[in-house]
């Protein structure tokens, strides 16, 4: 198949011919006498589109190499043999284009500035990525090296592809050799900053790129990502980004400069206000356990304070339950608490004081004691002798009362 694309990206529409038809991966696929149409490969994807005759038209979905020069447009309903119209997807490809020629400019900028090999590159709907061979790059260096391709962008120049012969290939400064096809490498050239060998689509004229933001970098071993936008993206991420500025400038009535210095202020309010809360919140738990072991039953030198709560969180009723045996709550003796939390997840909490007597201590281990009443509930967990938790599935008050009542059966012998 001749691949029109190696010299013309910019062939949106055209008549081909099917010639041959195949099922790929259980999908109906076919081969045309010649095609504009890109197959995934290189880093990019491919382009996607539709073929239609007469009134019958296939969505081109993929587009995949096969044995040989092969190249396979894979349909959304099959087309037999003969002539077809093809139109591929302006977006798609205009993107793609876009992209991968920013790549370009991209990887040269940082070989130039940095002395960063471009080892990985990716471009998806969602990003676009170069990986480069150095982990240490500085903020400096990114700088340096967006702004040379963003310089190279306004100076417009020449993209130009050609096809030369290996051992030609052998004496000129590539910035990359990839394996060749039928003994001939294409070249894309921008004039007077990088020659690499390359498969893919591309523009006639950096400009056409528009515009390339790095827009995030990662660390990843002894690489870093680049991850960055380029033309029509590179606008969209602008937008975005400015409309979640203007309104948060809105809402917090301040300049855009001063955005950071009034975020910080409010994260200082919301962490004392968090204090102050979690201070009341303690308090609070403090006179309710006061309340609890006013109420408690006495169980030999030990009180016990069994309940079941609704519409609490299960970390409050474990603050309660510390705050029940915490030392200096009464000081009079051992407390043991045991409470459960009804509701869409059960929950229990079991607990005893730290300096419980040694007969107290042996026959209240709460790990031991909250096994049979979580499976009761259906639920799982388990703890240390002094405190113990878990939780079950959905479970109404009667139902969690039960389980407590099966510890306190065994509690009291």
């Amino acid at each position: 198949m001749t691949r029109a694309y190696y010299t013309d990206s910019y062939t949106l529409e055209f008549e081909a011919t099917i010639i041959a038809v195949e099922t790929v991966d259980g999908r109906p696929a076919a081969g045309l006498d010649h095609s504009y149409f890109y197959p995934t490969s290189g880093g990019q994807p491919h382009d996607t589109g539709h073929l239609r005759r007469g009134d019958t038209v296939a969505r081109v979905l993929d587009v995949v190499e096969g044995e040989g020069d092969a190249i396979w447009l894979i349909l959304d309903r099959p087309l037999g043999p003969g002539p077809v119209a093809a139109s591929i997807d302006r977006d798609r490809r205009r993107d793609h284009m876009e992209h991968h020629t920013g790549q370009h400019i991209l990887s040269a900028a940082f070989i130039r500035v940095a002395e960063a090999e471009t080892v990985g590159f990716h471009l998806s709907q969602q990003s676009v990525t170069i990986d480069l061979d150095r982990a240490d790059l500085s903020a400096a260096e990114l700088d340096a090296a967006e702004t040379l391709a963003n310089e190279v962008i306004r100076d417009d120049r020449p993209v130009s592809a050609r096809f030369v012969a290996a051992a030609e290939a052998a004496g000129l400064p590539l910035r990359k050799t990839p394996p060749g096809r039928d003994g001939l490498l294409r070249l894309i050239d921008i004039a007077g900053f990088d020659l690499t060998a390359c498969g893919g689509t591309h523009v006639a004229r950096t400009g056409e790129v528009g515009l390339i933001k790095i827009i995030k970098t990662e660390r990843r071993g002894a690489t870093t990502r680049v991850e960055f936008v380029c033309g029509g993206r590179a606008l969209a991420d602008y937008r975005a980004k400015h409309d979640l500025t203007r309104q948060l400038s809105a809402t917090l009535t301040t300049g855009a400069s001063e955005l950071p210095a009034a975020i910080d202020r409010l994260r200082e309010e919301a962490r004392a206000l968090a204090h102050a809360l979690r201070q009341k919140d303690e308090a609070l738990l403090g006179y309710e356990a006061a309340q609890l072991l006013a109420a408690a039953e006495p169980l030999g030198t030990a009180r016990l304070v069994a309940r079941v709560f609704v519409g609490r969180a299960p970390d409050e009723l474990g603050r309660l339950a510390a705050a029940l045996v915490a030392d200096g709550v009464d000081g009079e003796d051992t407390v043991i608490a045991l409470l459960g939390l009804a509701g869409e997840r059960s929950h229990l909490v079991f607990a005893r004081s730290a300096d419980a007597p040694g007969d107290m201590a042996a026959q209240s281990d709460m790990a031991a004691l909250i096994k049979p009443a979580l499976a009761a509930l259906g639920g799982r967990g388990g703890g240390r002798p002094t405190l113990a938790q878990g939780g079950g599935p959905a479970a109404d008050e009667a139902s969690v009362a039960a389980a407590l009542q099966l510890a306190r059966a065994q509690l009291v012998g």
